[in-house]
């Protein structure tokens, strides 16, 4: 029996590159850094923040550090708005409610809280974790695992809902299912679009 659905956040409950390019160029801008390549454009929909920032610091800590400290003072409204859902999320989600519990569990860190305020989710989320809590991120299970403990409910109870391969890998450590979306991930079970999520579930949980 599926209980509970976790939802990843980028490329799932919307597009984020945009977003995120504008909000790590701000950074970079900030400290005389070149903008995101087109590979870390792409890396960064998955990654978190830190990861991103270690992966462009290339060990050097004080670089490492001054990227962390304007990216705790920046606004990040600006970015919010460049977020793309493929339709209202909250009645969506609320109408999923009606059968399932519903989570998020997301590599962002810094930006979580805020993502979820903006996008009207507050009340709709029954279990939020994210790299924010100070845990390894994905590819690590760390943060699917911590959203279950936190919504009290064993792994095969409940499933993954992403849209890459370290979600795959993420799903897979912590011992739940997973649903695939998007054409980013490979994975027998995917679909192709947010919206077709609910109909995979009655097919795979009945």
């Amino acid at each position: 029996m599926l209980e509970l659905v976790i939802f990843d956040a980028d490329g799932v409950l919307f597009e984020s590159a945009e977003s995120n390019t504008a909000y790590y160029n701000a950074i970079f801008a900030e400290l005389g850094e070149p903008p995101l390549s087109p590979g870390e454009a792409r890396d960064a929909i998955f990654m978190a923040a830190i990861q991103v920032f270690e992966l462009r610091a290339r060990g050097d800590q004080a670089t490492l550090a001054r990227m962390r400290e304007v990216a705790r003072t920046i606004d990040f409204t600006p970015f919010f708005k460049l977020l793309r859902p493929p339709f209202e999320l909250r009645p969506f989600l609320l109408e999923l409610k009606r059968r399932y519990r519903v989570a998020l569990a997301t590599n962002r860190s810094a930006t979580t809280l805020g993502l979820i305020e903006h996008l009207d989710l507050g009340d709709v989320f029954e279990a939020v974790a994210s790299a924010r809590d100070k845990v390894r991120p994905k590819p690590a299970p760390d943060i699917v695992r911590l959203c279950l403990e936190r919504a009290r409910v064993t792994p095969e109870r409940a499933v993954y809902v992403g849209d890459s391969q370290i979600d795959v890998e993420a799903a897979a450590g912590a011992g739940a299912h997973f649903l695939g979306v998007g054409a980013r991930v490979i994975h027998p079970r995917r679909v192709a679009s947010l919206g077709e999520v609910p109909a995979a579930l009655e097919w795979m949980f009945g």
